[in-house]
Formats: structure tokens, sequence, C-alpha cells
């Protein structure tokens, strides 16, 4: 099955069977291996990307819902340079500690992103609550908070 939209800015059309999950589809079909497979039944967040403006986790999404859709994965999150190298919130993430591991990591920075879409300025209780859905064994959270509590000043001060 051709399956078309729009993945971190660019139109693609990957053919691909109809039965397999958004997360599939990116990492095996299309070689973005960034967002990562932790549990497959869409409880821990490390595969979160966003679709259409909300954050969802891809291993729950079959790749046909994808279809006609905008999807931004952690290879679509960079900075402004002429490398695209990482943006201010993966910085954060590095300067604030909040990087083990590595296997959250990258739903974590979606999950940060996609709260800031919506709330530019959010309190630490609605950082905490955007991150509901993704688990962390290594970093205790605090520091993941910090970073993302960080972030959102820097946009709103232009820092």
């Amino acid at each position: 099955m051709l399956i078309e939209f729009t993945c971190n800015g660019k139109p693609v059309a990957v053919e691909a069977p109809p039965d397999i999950s958004l997360l599939t589809l990116l990492r095996d079909y299309m070689g973005l291996t960034g967002s990562k497979e932790g549990c497959s039944v869409g409880e821990c967040g490390a595969c979160a990307v966003i679709m259409d403006g909300r954050l969802v986790n891809s291993c729950l999404v079959l790749a046909p819902q994808a279809g006609g859709s905008e999807v931004i994965t952690i290879e679509g999150v960079h900075g402004e340079g002429a490398d695209g190298g990482i943006n201010d919130m993966q910085e954060n993430f590095i300067t604030y500690g909040a990087v083990q591991c590595g296997i959250c990591i990258p739903g974590m920075v979606m999950a940060g992103e996609a709260l800031l879409l919506h709330s530019p300025n959010p309190t630490r209780a609605e950082i905490r609550a955007a991150l509901a859905g993704n688990l962390c064994r290594c970093t205790g959270y605090q520091q993941i908070v910090d970073a993302i509590e960080a972030t959102a000043v820097g946009r709103q001060t232009g820092k």
C-alpha cells in the first residue's frame, strides 16, 4: 500500500504493508531510527512523535493512519543553523543533565516540543502532566522538567 504524508516538513510516499505501525514505517521503511521501540503497547512514550500537532505513540498508530498527515519525528527537531544541529530543547536536555541512557529521550523531547506548541509558557505542573505518558528509569524526571522549563523561558525571552 502506498502511504503518503508529510514527514519532518517533506512530502513522502512509502510503499508498505497496511498492518504495520507508524513506528515500524518510520524505523524500518524510512530509516528514521530516532524514535525508539520501548514497550510496543503505548505505555512508555519512547516512540512518541507529533502527528497533526498532537503527541502520539507511534507504536499505536497504524501506518496507513498517517496518510495525509503531518508527522514530526525527533529527526525533524533541529536547530536553525546550516548544519541543522541540536535545537534549544535538546541543548537544555544536555545542560540540565536530562540525558542518560537515551532510550526515552527522543520521546521526552517530542513531549516537550508538543507541549510548547500549545502552551508556550507552561507551569511545572503542566510540564509534569505533559510527560505523564513517558517513562524514564534513569533521570528521575526532575532534570527533564528543568530542561523543558528552561526551554520555555528561553523561547519567551528570546535567549
